[in-house]
């Protein structure tokens, strides 16, 4: 992936970006054999990179990161719309991308890494692991509705959903809070298996992928994975929630 030199030189080393920005301005960078200028663009994994003509070597440490995703934010590294993304809230000088993407109306745990295959391990459903929401509905659930969850339902494009662990967290006169746990993430398939259910959908968290817990992140803050908490997601599949079992029902007045 291209991005401006003086990034990439500060990552690997030679100062701030205002120093590596001096650097090309004293015509002491090439790439591929060319002197460049400021703006230039470079692939450091597909182009040679020279300083003072000593070749430039960019050792990207792994990162992982957790992110409680707000609202309004778009789960991805740019926006061509100008909006704001996960990544503008993680200020560090190494380029990241989400794993396990909310639509922009949902919030809650979002990770961040540089370590593609560590990426597609968390994301694609063979690996089992598990993605954990609170779920707000706009009215109580009865038993089939929630049966229909656990069964798999048939989305609008044709595709049977694997089949959810869902309970009845507590009821407010507005609505309910389910839990709900899935093991795949197609495109806004909790809000659509609410909609054909008859249960409208009126806010999405996410509270856990694998071992990975939100916590008490507040809106808009980040942390760096613990070790164990990389070694889980990349070597073991998560655990297996038991069979929920009958919750006595908390109501809520407000």
């Amino acid at each position: 992936m291209e991005e401006r030199v003086q990034k990439i030189l500060a990552r690997a080393g030679y100062g701030s970006r205002r120093q590596c920005e001096t650097l090309i301005l004293q015509g002491r960078v090439k790439v591929n054999g060319a002197v460049i200028g400021l703006g230039a663009k470079a692939d450091p994994e597909r182009d040679k990179i020279l300083v003072d003509d000593q070749p430039v070597s960019v050792r990207v440490p792994p990162i992982y990161i957790a992110l409680n995703k707000p609202r309004g934010v778009v789960s991805a590294a740019y926006s061509p719309e100008g909006r704001k993304t996960v990544c503008d809230l993680v200020d560090i000088d190494t380029r990241l991308f989400p794993v396990g993407r909310l639509d922009i109306e949902s919030e809650g745990l979002i990770l961040l890494t540089n370590d593609g295959e560590l990426a597609n391990r968390i994301s694609h459903p063979r690996y089992g692991h598990e993605k954990e929401y609170r779920v707000f509905v706009a009215k109580r659930p009865d038993e089939e509705q929630l049966k229909a969850w656990r069964r798999g339902i048939v989305l609008s494009d044709g595709y049977r959903t694997q089949p959810a662990e869902v309970w009845l967290e507590t009821t407010t006169p507005k609505g309910a809070w389910l839990g709900v746990i899935l093991r795949e993430g197609r495109k806004r398939q909790i809000r659509e298996m609410g909609a054909l259910t008859g249960l409208p959908v009126l806010r999405i968290i996410r509270v856990r992928i694998g071992a990975v817990r939100l916590g008490n992140l507040k809106p808009g803050q980040w942390r760096y994975l613990t070790p164990q908490e990389v070694e889980k997601l990349r070597h073991t599949p998560q655990e297996r929630r038991p069979s929920i079992p009958p919750r006595k029902i908390r109501k809520q007045t407000s």
